[in-house]
């Protein structure tokens, strides 16, 4: 068979990431449900691969869709924007939180917040459901988890259970991170996002 061209690649390695990451499947689930390999699937999602006809009908049959939504430029996705101005703010002792996006799939929730931390300023928690994630985009950003203290500059990324008491300081000035709150699968506790954990 003729090898596909590369915008048929293309669409299909964008469009098989997005389903098996929005199904919450591994390449070894989606390897073992379709019966291809893990190293080729992971070559069509990398656009590396040639897809057959016998592969596309795989796929199609282990995600359950229609062959089209494989191989089709158009998807049901829409723009999300959220405009700095008009989100809420959310303040606590020492750190400002912008909700950003409430994310649900295959039963794991998750929350993406803007995060300030404002100079000097201490924001302690005796700790919450699920597992925080915090990348530093600006600033140094001191965090300590169950008495264990480590400090992050620009581009560092810290991950730890919420459930432990944490603290954020923002020892030299102020700082600017991003915050992702990862709840395990069923926890229905969070399905606010202004259900903040500090």
């Amino acid at each position: 068979m003729k090898p596909a061209n590369s915008s048929v690649r293309d669409v299909l390695a964008a469009n098989l990431r997005r389903e098996r990451t929005r199904r919450g499947l591994s390449l070894s689930e989606l390897s073992r449900l379709s019966k291809i390999g893990k190293a080729t699937l992971s070559q069509l999602e990398s656009a590396t691969g040639n897809p057959t006809i016998e592969t596309v009908f795989s796929l199609s049959r282990a995600l359950e869709m229609p062959i089209s939504d494989l191989l089709d430029t158009r998807h049901a996705d829409t723009v999300t924007v959220v405009r700095a101005a008009e989100a809420d703010v959310l303040s606590g002792e020492g750190v400002d939180l912008r909700p950003l996006q409430r994310i649900e799939t295959g039963g794991v929730i998750m929350e993406l917040y803007d995060q300030q931390v404002r100079e000097k300023a201490r924001q302690p928690s005796l700790g919450h459901a699920g597992t925080e994630h915090t990348v530093v985009q600006s600033g140094t950003l001191a965090v300590e988890v169950d008495g264990h203290r480590v400090e992050l500059g620009p581009g560092d990324y810290v991950s730890f259970d919420a459930s432990l008491p944490h603290c954020y300081t923002a020892p030299e000035g102020p700082v600017r991170s991003v915050l992702l709150l990862h709840y395990p699968s069923g926890l229905r506790d969070a399905q606010d996002p202004r259900n903040a954990p500090h």
